[in-house]
């Protein structure tokens, strides 16, 4: 039994960052290995990297997810859109120029009738949405201007920030909230270990040898859902889908040190090598399960398992791989793609916190605080960490 308040430590509303820094690879940098913790700033990270390292980033770029809709009577209804159902693409669903589904988070969804059409507050005649499954959350949303589902979202859209940053949204959320690498879009939160990069970090990156390579991981609203059941194991974990290309695969083949720019990179590479085991088996899901790595005790190293994957997509002529995690990283699972990760800090009994612990062991209490003796800003605007493995 896994406790989630074995993982309880006090963090005051004043530790946590409401606003990025100024530049933001000034920010604070603690960099743990299993023998001591120093404290630098973030725009020297490649000083703490060696130059045989991938380096793995998420390049999925947040979306203003977050529509304000009314209904005839006057109820608001607030609709956060999660993942698109029909087309199932993302790329399809942002080019649709009529209609499309997406499973969302419906607030106060209670006055909403059944099919029934509710209209978008600022502008009725715009775009109506509506509720064609309750309980799997669907909401199919039509328009007659002809325009693609992106440039509507680009002018009703707001971009949804943390809940626990507990203030809205402002118009430098809109650069702020975004990592510079950010490509695919899709996610409804940032990545946001990644958001310290800037263009001269990454030159100096590049410049000492350290290659790079992009996954996507399109981030859901389920990463800021609190663990409810004191026994983790219980927590309902959310899906999140990813791709990955066949360069990026060949990359972390080749490159047997690697560390991963944040938690969402990390379930990409620890769901790849549970996916490779899954094509081995004759499972073509492309799903993995919650508690599928504690099921199983395979013997395949890291890059026999994602050469399964290579094959795989070869034989299908697949360049870009696409699948889906609900992979739950406790404490006791042992990390087998990476040798260190960059992460900001996380919520207190939070899953992210549990997966930090799997990177560390129980160093992740004297990590932390000593991260908060030393000033550090927590959560998403938050300081970074680079944490090898124990």
């Amino acid at each position: 039994m896994i406790k989630k308040s074995d993982f309880f430590f006090e963090l005051a509303d004043e530790q946590i960052a409401k606003y990025p820094l100024a530049k933001r690879d000034e920010s604070k940098l603690l960099i743990h290995s299993v023998d001591q913790t120093d404290h630098s700033v973030f725009n020297v990270i490649s000083d703490y990297i060696d130059d045989d390292t991938l380096l793995v980033m998420n390049n999925a770029k947040v979306i203003p997810a977050r529509l304000y809709f009314k209904r005839e009577s006057g109820a608001a209804i607030e609709v956060l859109l999660l993942e698109p159902m029909l087309p199932a693409n993302y790329e399809e669903a942002f080019n649709a120029t009529a209609r499309c589904r997406w499973k969302c988070i419906l607030g106060n969804s209670k006055k909403l009738k059944d099919e029934e059409y509710i209209h978008l507050a600022d502008n009725p005649a715009l775009i109506s949405a509506q509720l064609i499954d309750r309980q799997e959350r669907i909401v199919e949303l039509s328009w007659k201007s002809g325009q693609s589902f992106t440039e509507l979202l680009d002018k009703i859209g707001e971009l949804p920030l943390p809940p626990y940053l507990n203030r809205a949204t402002e118009e430098s959320d809109a650069v702020t909230y975004q990592t510079v690498f950010a490509k695919n879009a899709g996610s409804v939160a940032a990545p946001t270990a990644g958001l310290h990069f800037t263009e001269s970090v990454l030159d100096g990156v590049k410049k000492k040898g350290i290659e790079l390579a992009e996954v996507t991981l399109h981030v859901g609203a389920g990463t800021f859902l609190p663990v409810k059941e004191d026994n983790v194991v219980d927590h309902d974990m959310h899906r999140e889908h990813f791709e990955i290309t066949i360069d990026t695969l060949n990359a972390l083949i080749a490159k047997p040190k690697r560390i991963c720019v944040g938690t969402t990179s990390m379930r990409v590479l620890e769901s790849m090598y549970w996916l490779g085991i899954q094509l081995a088996n004759g499972n073509t899901s492309l799903l993995i399960h919650k508690l599928e790595p504690y099921e199983t005790e395979p013997d395949f190293s890291y890059e026999e398992s994602l050469t399964v994957v290579r094959d795989y997509m070869k034989a299908n002529d697949i360049k870009v791989l696409q699948a889906a995690t609900e992979i739950l990283i406790l404490p006791q699972y042992i990390p087998r793609s990476i040798v260190g990760l960059i992460t900001n800090f996380h919520l207190p009994e939070s899953t992210l916190l549990m997966l930090i612990a799997s990177v560390v062991g129980d160093s992740w209490r004297e990590i932390y605080e000593e991260a908060k003796l030393n000033g550090y800003r927590f959560l998403s605007y938050g300081d970074s960490s680079l944490l090898f493995t124990k």
